[in-house]
């Protein structure tokens, strides 16, 4: 049986001011507690950035979670994201990056790019506020130990 010696990387990310969209970023923050003593890193985030395709290459296995307006509310779904996907032309120059985007970028700059997770809740709620709706909290526990599960 092959060891890795490279860490799992979790990236939960979302506004914290803005209700559900912070799903990831709770869920993250819960997580550096969890998975202590584990091989794993875990990184809080607002949004996803280039900065963070050198962790992303230096992973076996990266989790992202976040927040989705897409499917049922109260729903969430993790899949595997396909590294060979085709960016669009203008997705480098997008307000916002999407984690196949960010892996594309690790092999690119990197020569690196590990499996990956994308762990995504469907909201409620993007409105102002600090606190998760009630599905929202229903089901982080869910979804945390489903990681943990991974892990």
């Amino acid at each position: 049986m092959k060891i890795s010696r490279r860490p799992t990387l979790i990236i939960g990310y979302g506004n914290p001011l803005r209700g559900d969209d912070a799903f990831g970023w709770h869920a993250a923050h819960r997580l550096v507690t969890l998975a202590q003593g584990k091989s794993v890193r875990v990184l809080p985030a607002h949004q996803l950035t280039p900065e963070l395709a050198e962790p992303i290459s230096e992973a076996e296995l990266v989790i992202f979670i976040d927040a989705s307006h897409q499917g049922e509310p109260g729903a969430w779904q993790c899949k595997d994201i396909a590294r060979n996907v085709l960016l669009a032309p203008d997705c480098w120059f997008a307000h916002y990056l999407t984690p196949v985007a960010l892996l594309v970028f690790a092999r690119m700059v990197y020569g690196a790019c590990p499996r990956a997770l994308l762990f995504s809740f469907t909201t409620e709620s993007f409105g102002c506020g600090e606190t998760l709706t009630r599905s929202a909290k229903a089901a982080l526990p869910e979804v945390l130990q489903r990681i943990l599960a991974i892990l």
